[in-house]
């Protein structure tokens, strides 16, 4: 009976979401091909399994926090070091072709979780940096690029981002999430078989890219990355909205992966045997719940206006474990026990900030679509994507130096200045067109010319 918590958790939050759907309805993607959808959901399930055993995971392997704190630093050092040439790349060399780099290096990262070896666990979190880096760049930039190629309107296209996280990133990672606690709890196959599962989605999705996904580009016309960097960078420091943009990834995604590496620390401060699949079930329930919820949010306003409120919640939510953890004292006899008070409250709270993480990626990325140039857009996301890999390094490499108080402390200011962020771009957006008119893109289309909204070269 002691997962009857969990359950109930759960519970609480699909009563809500049940509601939602029967009220709304969930928004057909009708634009969208059916091996994309499929494969979209698979690589999505696939990322998350990630999740809930890769602490646990080193913890297992019997490295400290320090240790673990060092490993995860390397993944977003990666991140941050090669990010930003992986995206250029990607704009130059191909958007397919990078997805299927993704899937390449994500495979040979999982490959070395079986592997108790630290150094060989250094280079899987180097080779997952730069997978991360692909993931959130290569992918959406493919979309886009094909979205509106096709024609496809502004709508549907935050639909597609609600749609892909409420199923990626929600569903198929809670059955994700129940297969991973089966795998390790029932069946005893140790906290690596996750990792074993997530090869074989790599594999089925890396097939699906190869067969089923037409090739599209940035921009081509530079000769070297130089140029390329030089022009993303001239059009972040133009445009106030593209900054304000960057600086809200940057500080969300700061809090968001640092709150990755710090929830199992809060929950089970004396060690207490909480259920971590369990767990992650009601997070991406949560997140599911979030990514739908935006769906319904962007019919009704603008990402730019709505997402400032988005932030005081997420604010709030992490203000919970911040205070919770200014009580240092330990209980060894608590050690192995259930969870406890203390952890089911941060549980809720940590559901509640995983909804906003759900409203956030979908609209994220809508506000992304809309004003940043296509021709450089996996180059300009990762450069957002240095800051956030360098707040990150800077929050794991100072994990014992700082309290836990002290990292949430942290991330809670990251949120605010999230959210401070909105509040400006809300501001000077009203005052700026975006960069897809669908219009343009089908000018474009039948013109044979590439303008704004259109893609570069032919698939």
């Amino acid at each position: 009976m002691e997962d009857a918590f969990y359950y109930i958790v759960w519970s609480i939050i699909v009563l809500p979401l049940t509601a939602l759907c029967w009220k709304e309805g969930i928004a057909a993607i009708s634009d969208n091909s059916q091996a994309f959808k499929a494969f979209r959901n698979n690589y999505l399930a696939v990322y998350s399994l990630q999740g809930p055993y890769v602490y646990a995971l080193y913890e297992h392997y019997g490295y400290s926090p320090a240790q673990i704190g060092q490993l995860f630093i390397a993944g977003f050092g990666s991140s941050m070091v090669f990010g930003t040439f992986v995206g250029a790349l990607a704009d130059k060399l191909g958007r397919k072709n990078a997805a299927l780099g993704y899937v390449v290096t994500y495979s040979l990262s999982c490959c070395t979780k079986h592997s108790p070896d630290y150094w060989v666990l250094m280079g899987g979190r180097v080779l997952g940096g730069i997978a991360t880096s692909l993931l959130y760049s290569a992918f959406e930039s493919w979309l886009v690029a094909e979205h509106f190629k096709r024609g496809y309107s502004e709508q549907a296209l935050g639909q597609t981002f609600s749609y892909a996280v409420f199923l990626g990133n929600g569903l198929m990672a809670i059955l994700a999430g129940f297969l991973g606690d089966y795998l390790v709890e029932k069946m005893g196959l140790g906290r690596v078989a996750p990792f074993d599962a997530a090869i074989l989605f790599m594999v089925v999705g890396g097939i699906l890219i190869a067969i089923t996904w037409p090739e599209n580009y940035g921009d081509t016309s530079s000769h070297d990355l130089s140029q390329q960097f030089t022009k993303a960078w001239d059009a972040i420091t133009k445009d106030p909205c593209i900054a304000l943009l960057g600086a809200i990834q940057a500080m969300f995604e700061a809090a968001m992966y640092s709150f990755v590496f710090l929830w199992t620390m809060a929950m089970s401060p004396n060690k207490e045997a909480i259920k971590h699949g369990l767990i992650f079930v009601n997070f991406m329930t949560a997140s599911m719940m979030g990514s739908f919820l935006a769906g319904v949010l962007m019919k009704r306003a603008r990402p730019e206006y709505y997402m400032k409120y988005v932030f005081g919640a997420a604010t709030a939510a992490l203000l919970v474990p911040m205070v919770m953890a200014l009580d240092t004292s330990k209980n060894p006899e608590l050690k192995g026990k259930p969870i406890t008070h203390s952890g089911k409250i941060q549980l809720i709270a940590f559901c509640v900030f995983e909804t906003c993480v759900g409203v956030f990626w979908p609209s994220m990325m809508k506000m992304r679509s809309d004003y940043v140039p296509e021709e450089l857009r996996a180059t300009i996301i990762n450069i957002f994507r240095v800051p956030l890999n360098l707040f990150v390094c800077v929050v794991l490499g100072n994990v014992e130096a700082f309290p836990l108080a002290g990292m949430f402390g942290l991330c809670v200011a990251f949120m605010v200045v999230s959210m401070v962020s909105q509040t400006q771009l809300d501001k000077f957006s009203q005052a700026r067109p975006v960069y897809h008119k669908v219009s343009e893109a089908a000018d474009a289309e039948e013109s044979g010319h590439v303008g704004k909204g259109a893609t570069v070269a032919d698939s």
